[in-house]
Parts: C-alpha cells; sequence; structure tokens
C-alpha cells in the first residue's frame, strides 16, 4: 500500500468512526487529551498529514476504540 491511500484509509476511518458516534470534528477535538485543533482533525480525515503514532493513540482513546481499529482496513 502507499503512503497517500495509507494515509487516506486511515483518515477515511477515523471520519466514519467518528460520525458513527455521531460526534462533530469540534466534539472529538475535545475529547482528545493534549493540544490539537479542528484544522489538524481535518487534515487528517482527509489524509493530507501523516499522524504521529501518539496522535493517533490519542484519537482513539478519544472515539473510545482500539488504536488497531484505526488500522484495521478488512
Amino acid at each position: 500500500m502507499e503512503k497517500v491511500e495509507l494515509l487516506k484509509n486511515v483518515g477515511k476511518k477515523i471520519q466514519e468512526i467518528r460520525i458513527g458516534k455521531g460526534l462533530t470534528q469540534v466534539d472529538l477535538v475535545g475529547k482528545i487529551q493534549g493540544e490539537i485543533d479542528t484544522t489538524n482533525i481535518s487534515r487528517i480525515e482527509s489524509g493530507r498529514t501523516n499522524p504521529t503514532i501518539f496522535t493517533l493513540y490519542r484519537i482513539a482513546n478519544a472515539l473510545e476504540i482500539e488504536l488497531k481499529d484505526l488500522i484495521d482496513f478488512k
């Protein structure tokens, strides 16, 4: 899998889970521990940035899912 495709898949997964839980990007930012803003979430969801593993971990915690669920594309 190419980097661009991987980033888009991770972003799409985050967006699907977030929407499935009835959260806006602003809601998600409010649940994430530490400094992050809505612009960063938007860029991550669109695959335009490469988030660190720690950022993905914080997003997973905010979404109340396991980190591995963000990269499971089956």
